[in-house]
């Protein structure tokens, strides 16, 4: 005979244990109450409750706020989705877009005509999460007949509860319209099989993430959202606040949020319920500059289940949280590392660096090692917190400014100095090498200008600003420069310029670099006395704090003499001319390019002067020591070409300087691209020489185009243009004879 053991049992909480020495039979039965508030054993129950899936209030309603009273823009879409809606079902249609793009409103106008104009039974269902997905589809199973024994089957797991849902929909004797709400992780409704098609009626997602293969089963729709255009969103503001300001003043708040939806709308409802304050939007828009998404959120309602969707600053963190809970969390540093740049396309060879291991962001927090960054770019892409995009023949990825703001004002404070430092480190990594920048490379860094400008802007925000920072800003002005895109050059000129004047100093030799770089996109601009009004302190300071002989006192001086060369002062301008090229002579040595250079503007100079003794004979030498110093293909040994075909040009030798001059403008082509402004110079002298020669229709034709480019290019008050146009028109008339080059143009 066995002996029995003894048994030990423990109960915890509402939990039970039963013990039997025997073969015994136990029926359960188990009725779950609020704490409190069920009688037990005829005692109230205090213990904990066990958590429930408790159903949505409703699902015949959207409970996710008040719908806009105008659906702006979103025509189109709208007519697509009517078309589904009043057609025979089976269909689904999935909106999906970054956060804050008005996916959720365009569902809830939606919902709305389908029940008022449509005769269909609106479903929504908050799809945002596996609890919330399950109670709700359950919900609408009942709403569409399921008894409660079947309800219940299913949500204690003996019965499939996405088949029952599904049965009940396809048996529906009413159409109805099934909106599954923020279903941003696509793998809720893939794991339970809750998306599906029915005859019955039509479902519409919406979603952040817009690449998952469910987008791609058969019979689903996928319809991208974007921002609003520029006239919608100014008539969104207008809505909501038609009392704080004019349309032209709602346009530049509108273009600050980046025609954002949620942004907008924010912001109108700040502006039409203000208490205490009463902005206007000029008001409005001035402080949007100092506070950003900070002041934005001031207009979301204070109460509301899910209020991180309606605010700005917290909206994308939501995606960035489904990111990192996958395994991903180098997302958020990638999305960072953006927000220290523009909103404008950034090229994907920017970041080629990182991904290759030249440039190392594994010491970032969360680390962004080599072999993830491709997996992190491709999950922002995923989740519509950036997009694939074109810009000049580059794919670029491109974020909205509000999202970059949002996070950039996020990163905590340790991460924000290393993040700065990489972004300007993969900035300086995509420049050419100094004095190696082909046209193409000088073109493609104009996609890099705004990135330069928004780490100053964004180092400036947080005390951040370095020499590097400014000097990276200065060296990419200056290939804007190169590219004659010469007002987006100056653009960042000063602001590299007014950056580092606040935050290191007029006497730093960086602030010295910025400060002087401004003056040679000034001079182009044929804005000669703000150039020279410039320079004079700039070349006083490099005098003073970096010393006669060093570089950037001499290229200061070298700019300001170029400057007092156009405005006449020759005198002044020779004796600056001749110090830079003795100092870049004793620092550089004579076979150096800056100096060449200032052999080639001393020609000019000379000319200038009426200086014609032995004047040829020089310009020969300087373009033979150019051609076997630097190669004949050489943008200064083209310079140095130029000089020698003005000299041929005044010394009555026009066929010679023809055919000079036809050499100088391939070379200039060449080297600056064609529809380049210097070129234009070249062709007026080519101009001259083809009317010394008496070729009065070629000069003319040549000097039409001359002008007619600059007037476009330039503008119709540049000094140039107006030169064009006088020579032009001197052509048309009787000339005088003797006609010869004029003044430094085409360098």
């Amino acid at each position: 005979m066995s002996v029995p053991q003894p048994m030990e049992g423990r109960a915890s909480d509402s939990a039970r244990v039963f013990q039997t020495g025997g073969d015994q039979y136990i029926e359960e039965h188990v009725h779950h109450y609020a704490p409190g508030s069920a009688p037990l054993f005829g005692r109230p129950w205090e213990g904990p409750a066990e958590p429930r899936r408790t159903a949505p209030d409703s699902v015949r309603l959207p409970l996710v706020g008040r719908a806009p009273g105008v659906l702006r823009d979103r025509t189109d879409l709208m007519e697509r989705l009517r078309a589904a809606v009043a057609g025979p079902g089976g269909d689904i249609q999935v909106l999906h877009g970054m956060g804050g793009c008005g996916k959720t409103a365009v569902a809830q106008a939606l919902f709305t005509e389908a029940v008022r104009d449509h005769g269909r039974v609106g479903l929504w269902v908050n799809a945002s999460e596996r609890v919330s997905l399950r109670a709700g589809m359950l919900a609408v199973a009942g709403d569409r007949g399921a008894t409660g024994g079947e309800l219940a089957a299913a949500a204690g797991g003996r019965r499939a509860a996405a088949d029952l849902v599904w049965h009940h929909l396809d048996h529906s004797v009413k159409p109805w319209l099934l909106v599954l709400d923020n279903a941003d992780d696509p793998g809720v409704l893939e794991e339970g099989a809750w998306l599906r098609t029915s005859p019955s009626g039509t479902v519409l997602v919406t979603t952040r993430h817009a690449t998952s293969p469910l987008w791609r089963a058969p019979g689903a729709s996928s319809h991208r959202l974007g921002v609003l255009p520029l006239e919608d969103a100014t008539s969104v503001l207008c809505d909501l606040a038609p009392e704080a300001g004019t349309r032209e003043s709602a346009r530049k708040v509108a273009r600050r949020l980046g025609c954002l939806p949620l942004a907008l709308t924010l912001a109108g409802a700040h502006l039409a319920h203000q208490l205490l304050e009463s902005w206007s939007m000029d008001e409005y828009d001035r402080r949007l500059g100092e506070e950003s998404t900070a002041l934005v959120d001031r207009g979301a309602s204070a109460t509301g289940g899910d209020r991180s969707r309606r605010l700005v600053g917290r909206t994308w963190q939501l995606s960035l949280d489904t990111l990192a809970q996958g395994g991903l969390p180098e997302a958020t540093t990638l999305l960072r590392l953006l927000s220290f740049w523009a909103a404008d396309p950034v090229p994907l060879s920017l970041l080629m660096p990182a991904a290759r291991g030249g440039i190392t962001l594994g010491h970032l927090d969360p680390p962004l090692t080599a072999e993830r960054v491709e997996p992190a770019l491709r999950a922002l892409l995923d989740h519509s917190l950036t997009d694939l995009v074109e810009a000049d023949g580059h794919r670029c990825v491109k974020a909205h400014g509000v999202l970059l703001d949002s996070v950039a004002a996020g990163v905590p404070g340790a991460e924000r100095a290393p993040l700065a430092a990489a972004a300007g480190l993969l900035l300086r990594a995509a420049l050419p090498r100094e004095g190696a920048a082909s046209p193409q490379a000088r073109s493609s860094a104009r996609l890099l200008a705004p990135h330069a400008a928004g780490l100053l802007h964004r180092s400036h925000r947080q005390g951040l600003v370095t020499a590097e920072s400014v000097r990276i800003a200065v060296r990419v002005a200056r290939l804007v420069y190169e590219a004659g895109d010469w007002t987006a050059a100056l653009n960042l000129a000063s602001t590299a310029a007014r950056t580092a004047t606040e935050h290191l100093g007029d006497e730093d030799p960086a602030a010295i670099e910025a400060r002087s770089g401004q003056g040679p996109i000034l001079f182009r601009l044929g804005r000669y006395a703000e150039a020279a009004d410039l320079l004079r302190p700039v070349h006083r300071d490099a005098l003073r704090a970096l010393g006669p002989h060093d570089t950037r006192t001499l290229d200061t001086a070298y700019e300001l003499q170029r400057v007092l060369h156009r405005l006449g002062d020759l005198e002044q301008a020779r004796t600056l001319l001749e110090a830079v090229l003795d100092g870049r002579r004793h620092v550089l040595g004579d076979d150096h390019v800056a100096t060449l250079k200032t052999r080639c503007e001393m020609l000019e100079l000379r000319l200038s002067q009426n200086e014609f003794v032995h004047y040829v004979a020089a310009a020969e030498e300087l373009a033979g020591d150019c051609e076997r110093r630097l190669g004949p293909a050489h943008l200064v040994t083209v310079w140095a070409r130029d000089a020698l075909a003005r000299g041929l040009l005044r010394s009555g030798r026009g066929a010679e300087a023809e055919d000079l001059f036809r050499r100088v403008l391939t070379g200039q082509r060449a080297g600056y691209g064609d529809g380049h402004p210097l070129v234009l110079g070249v062709l007026i002298q080519l101009s001259r020489a083809q009317y010394a020669q008496g070729k009065r229709e070629q000069a003319a034709e040549s000097a039409r185009e001359v002008a007619e480019q600059r007037a476009v290019i330039l503008g119709e008050d540049h000094p140039e243009t107006a030169a064009a146009r006088a020579w032009h028109a001197e052509i048309q008339a009787e000339p005088p004879a003797g006609e010869g080059a004029g003044p430094g143009e085409g360098r």
